[in-house]
């Protein structure tokens, strides 16, 4: 059977060599065409692939040999591009954030779901073994009732001038809709919705440090309380020389953190957990987020992507956060 063909849409993300090199190890799919509004781009990444380098979305939209489309454009191109995939009924990983906020996430989501198109975005931390751990822990109810929960995504991208080349899109509020907190956050954010569900409100405050990006922020730190009542934090940021401990859940009958990708679990529920020592019964990593997608385009399991619905809600907690930050004040979610 020959390979599934691709298209890509747009190659501006900082992870579009990853996703490259994870197309070209596989044997079951290939990228036939190449977009980008920046042509230099797009004959360049097109040349790695091996692929054609196109003058328009719409070659690529008309072309019935290719049913999957990566979008990996700049953000603010998300939903021209989204749309027109939809409306062509092409499968989509969009890389995140799905939307610069609510009204153009929300938009995006109801045309993916309309047009019944598979659907992922970058979300990789879910399928780690902690936060698997965790879920599953929180499912069983060995935490009791849980009070507090906090998520921490923090690297030293600004103090190391990572995006001052062709990322530099990335530091643009304009053109990504967030900066430090937002761009590493929204991984963060995913993590504490899937644990725990809808946001009701949210505060944050976020600052530059080095200030490397001119007034983009360069971390941050979020406050939120979920429908169910539990308090969560969240913390992210491009000036952080080490970020070890990742991961929280405090409730009134167990305890769990995450120090450099092992669990300290504590549970009066669970036999041998007293928190002294890593858990070392933890679940199988799933494929990367990408290679999930790749999977499911070809004709695997769908259950562990992302939804569309589930992306538009962490752009719109998210833009909340944003403009309690900018308000100083609390912002409700509908």
């Amino acid at each position: 059977m020959p390979p599934l063909d691709l298209g890509l849409i747009g190659a501006a993300h900082i992870h579009t060599p990853n996703f490259i090199k994870r197309i070209l190890a596989r044997d079951d799919v290939r990228v036939k065409a190449v977009w980008d509004h920046d042509a230099a781009r797009a004959e360049r990444r097109a040349a790695e692939l091996g692929a054609a380098a196109v003058a328009t979305p719409e070659a690529i939209w008309e072309d019935a040999g290719i049913p999957a489309v990566i979008i990996c454009s700049e953000t603010d191109r998300h939903e021209p591009l989204v749309l027109a995939a939809a409306a062509a009924g092409k499968h989509l990983f969009v890389e995140k954030p799905l939307g610069l906020g609510h009204a153009d996430a929300a938009r995006m989501a109801d045309a993916i779901d309309a047009a019944g198109v598979i659907f992922q975005t970058g979300y990789f931390m879910r399928g780690q073994p902690v936060h698997q751990f965790l879920r599953e822990q929180i499912r069983l109810g060995n935490f009791g009732q849980i009070t507090r929960v906090r998520h921490s995504n923090c690297h030293s991208g600004s103090l190391g001038r990572w995006f001052d080349t062709e990322w530099l899109w990335m530091t643009d509020l304009v053109q990504a809709g967030v900066g430090a907190f937002g761009d590493l956050g929204t991984h963060s954010l995913d993590i504490l919705m899937w644990l725990m569900g809808d946001v009701a409100r949210v505060t944050a405050t976020m600052d530059t440090a080095v200030a490397n990006y001119g007034p983009t922020d360069e971390f941050g730190e979020g406050l939120m309380v979920f429908a169910n009542g539990v308090v969560g934090t969240l913390a992210a940021g491009w000036v952080d020389v080490q970020n070890p401990v990742t991961a929280l859940v405090s409730g009134t009958e167990g305890h769990a953190y995450v120090c450099e990708d092992k669990v300290y679990f504590k549970s009066s529920r669970v036999e041998g957990a007293d928190g002294k020592t890593p858990w070392a019964d933890l679940p199988a990593a799933w494929p990367h987020a990408f290679e999930l997608f790749l999977d499911a385009v070809t004709g695997g399991a769908t259950d562990r992507l992302v939804t569309a619905q589930e992306a538009a809600a962490r752009s719109t907690v998210m833009e909340a956060m944003y403009a309690a930050a900018r308000d100083m004040a609390w912002v409700t979610l509908d």
